[in-house]
């Protein structure tokens, strides 16, 4: 088994693309150090100047009101809830100032799928802001799209052609959780399919717009379904040529009606990995010191990712599972020094703009 799972490491490292079984013969392997090496390896061909990139920004939930009500989700709200909230458009440009203030140069503005809340709505939201602020807006996760497709009677492609018109300039990749749909069906029924979600990416590609693709792993996906949502990613990516990064973070069950059990670090570190060797055309792989803690971000930097993901001046949703890691910029700057990389902030696209 060693030898066959060492035997298909050499080959990603050599330029070879991975397939289903090779990739869950990957994520199978208890040879974590293994895994790390050719990670690694992939990694130092793509990223050969030894630097690790991060950027400034704010993660801003404008509602926690959520008709979906995913079974994995702790941030939600009914609309009844006392703690139900819409953020006023003053809450949102304090915000947006705050960060201007600190260098931030993007703000990722997700929320709840609010059921009074329509398609003129987001785009006065981003008019308003790119009228008074020079800053990246990298904001509505597919789900939300498609809701606001939805509501509106217009086609993704036209929503996005709007959204893009008022101001949106990238897409997170947020919502992809599994992109498998026996997957999908267990922890969000109420959610878009798994096509939906890629539609809505390659929709935005042809559009001229970047976007980034996550994974919530370590549920109730099977490792065949783990290894399917990273080659799906690479279809589209193989179309469009639109995503810049992957981000693979470990579902946080508390507080949540699925419950049961966080991926550990062994778990997270190996589908990094894995991540970097299926993924042979995103160029960039996030750490998640969200979930993770600085220490095994740090860690994550010898298995393969390259980008140690966002300052995030604010965070809610992991955080109302339970889990309030948080991170400052001199930490993030020390953990990649210490780590023997060159820190630098990047923009969304990865453009350096200061090193350290």
């Amino acid at each position: 088994m060693a030898s066959d799972v060492s035997e298909i490491i050499q080959r990603a490292v050599q330029g070879e693309r991975l397939n289903l079984q090779e990739g869950v013969a990957l994520l199978s392997c208890s040879d974590l150090i293994l895994l790390g090496q050719g990670a690694n390896a992939v990694r130092q061909q793509k990223h050969p100047d030894k630097t690790v990139t991060f950027v400034i920004d704010r993660n801003i939930n404008y509602t926690n009101v959520c008709r979906c009500k995913c079974k994995f989700c702790a941030f939600y709200r009914d609309e009844s809830d006392s703690d139900a909230y819409i953020l006023s458009q003053e809450q949102l440009f304090e915000k947006i100032e705050q960060t201007l203030a600190v260098g931030g140069t993007m703000v990722l503005i997700q929320g709840g799928m609010h059921p009074q809340l329509g398609l003129d709505y987001y785009l006065d939201m981003l008019r308003s802001i790119k009228s008074r602020y020079n800053i990246h807006i990298h904001s509505f996760s597919p789900p939300e799209v498609v809701y606001m497709a939805e509501r509106s009677g217009l086609t993704i492609a036209e929503v996005l052609r709007q959204l893009k018109d008022a101001g949106l300039d990238s897409l997170p990749g947020g919502g992809a959780e599994i992109l498998v749909n026996r997957v999908r069906k267990a922890i969000s029924p109420n959610k878009i399919t798994w096509q939906q979600w890629i539609e809505v990416m390659k929709q935005a590609h042809l559009l001229g717009m970047k976007t980034t693709a996550t994974m919530m792993f370590g549920h109730v996906e099977t490792p065949e379904e783990r290894v399917l949502h990273m080659l799906r990613v690479r279809d589209a990516q193989d179309e469009t040529g639109g995503f810049t990064a992957f981000i693979p973070w470990s579902y946080q069950p508390k507080n949540t009606q699925l419950g049961g059990n966080t991926a550990g670090g062994v778990e997270y570190l190996k589908t990094l990995a894995v991540s970097r060797l299926m993924l042979d055309n995103v160029p960039n792989i996030q750490a998640s010191w969200v979930t993770q803690g600085a220490r095994l971000a740090q860690v994550a930097l010898s298995f393969g990712a390259n980008d140690f993901g966002s300052t995030m001046l604010e965070e809610n949703v992991v955080r109302a599972a339970g889990v309030s890691n948080w991170v400052p910029m001199e930490e993030i700057i020390h953990c990649i020094k210490d780590a023997g990389y060159r820190p630098a902030q990047r923009n969304t696209h990865y453009d350096i703009l200061r090193y350290y």
